[in-house]
């Protein structure tokens, strides 16, 4: 066994695992990357694509975001569309200028790939038999690959391995608590090399069911449908999927929509899911393995960003000014805005979707609800501030002092 050593491993080649080495290397932090699945694999994920303020500057930060600024599209407000009408929620004059940005997951994760390769930075794609050991003491992590066997002696492991990844299921149970609400339906997702119909997104209440459109770029778009869990995406052809949108739009949006062959389809499961601490001796958890969100409030990779700051910043301070604070306080601080988008996230889904068993007075009710929320100042202020993200502060890298 080929034994390496290293200050940090990180479990996981996503946008969470990628953004923590790229951190950690502008920190001068040594790390290694294992992911179990290929390099290309990886990239060729299609995932979320709306940025708050703060992952853009975290992106700035860690030095990747040319193609951001030259390809992202900023957004000053969203539409939602009820009863038949579109009603503008205007992020910007609601929250002082704040603004999101959509820029697809799929180009962050390949732009913190074109970086990292730039570097030559240690990754081991396609790993295999993946396990984290003795993490409450002296960590390991031990693998396969390419035929030959490896043991990384480190400091600390970062898991930011999603959902099914083998960090949390390496935690013994009665060290971790989770949470778990499952949605009885699923989004129908279709990407397709049309221009967008509108400029800004737009979020669809309908007695249909919800739908979104929104885009990956000027010339490429994304839409959803909400669609039972039982469907089957060989069940929704393309006219099948663009005529049940137009079904759900209003007049003017269903008369600019422009269709065309799907180049992606996939039905995602809605979930909402927390694992509590997030810390376990050595071992940290960040991202979908930690927590996921149903994607209505466009908070899952927002959530991953905001771990990696925390988590990036608690391990500049420890090796930098030998502080062990931001470690101690890691889980906590992550938990607070985790617990808080997951609301808003929770909030959004059941104001915006049908669910089979509300009866007639729980629809009645939640139509009232998003009228006032739509007429008020006060409730498209409070949507507005969560959409775009609650603030967090972190301590940018170059401004922790040099160790003596």
């Amino acid at each position: 066994m080929d034994i390496l050593k290293t200050q940090v491993a990180i479990i996981g080649s996503g946008p969470a695992g990628l953004l923590l080495g790229q951190l950690l290397y502008k920190a001068g932090i040594d790390h290694i990357i294992v992911e179990q699945r290929s390099a290309e694999y990886v990239a060729s994920r299609i995932r979320a694509g709306i940025l708050e303020q703060v992952s853009v500057d975290l992106l700035k930060q860690a030095g990747v975001d040319q193609n951001l600024k030259d390809k992202g599209l900023p957004h000053s407000g969203i539409e939602i569309l009820t009863n038949g009408v579109k009603h503008r929620v205007d992020l910007a004059a609601l929250t002082g200028g704040k603004q999101v940005t959509v820029y697809g997951q799929t180009e962050v994760t390949k732009d913190l790939m074109t970086a990292r390769e730039a570097e030559k930075l240690t990754s081991f794609y396609e790993a295999q038999n993946v396990q984290v050991k003795d993490f409450y003491t002296a960590p390991k992590v031990e693998f396969e690959h390419q035929g030959k066997a490896f043991q990384i002696e480190c400091d600390f492991i970062a898991g930011c391995d999603g959902y099914h990844g083998v960090c949390r299921a390496s935690v013994p149970e009665d060290k971790i608590k989770t949470f778990e609400k499952v949605y009885p339906f699923g989004w129908l997702g279709v990407l397709a090399d049309v221009p967008p119909v509108a400029d800004e997104l737009i979020y669809v209440q309908s007695e249909r069911g919800f739908a979104l459109c929104s885009m990956r770029s000027e010339t490429r778009s994304r839409y959803y449908l909400q669609v039972p869990l039982t469907d089957h995406v060989e069940d929704w052809s393309d006219e099948k999927f663009w005529d049940e949108l137009k079904n759900r739009l209003d007049p003017e949006s269903r008369e600019k929509l422009v269709t065309g062959a799907s180049i992606e389809k996939s039905i995602a499961p809605l979930r909402s899911f927390v694992t509590e601490p997030m810390r376990f001796g050595k071992l940290f958890l960040a991202g979908d393995a930690a927590h996921i969100v149903p994607p209505t409030g466009a908070k899952g990779l927002n959530l991953a960003a905001s771990d990696i700051a925390y988590l990036s910043s608690a391990l500049v301070q420890y090796y930098v000014e030998g502080s062990e604070q931001g470690i101690d306080e890691y889980s906590e601080k992550c938990l607070q805005r985790v617990w808080k988008a997951e609301r808003f996230s929770w909030w959004m889904t059941h104001l915006l979707h049908r669910f089979e068993t509300e009866s007639e007075f729980d629809h009645k009710i939640k139509q009232a609800e998003l009228s006032y929320v739509l007429g008020s100042t006060a409730g498209r202020t409070t949507l507005a501030e969560n959409y775009v993200g609650l603030p967090y502060e972190i301590k940018q890298i170059d401004s922790f002092k040099h160790a003596s």
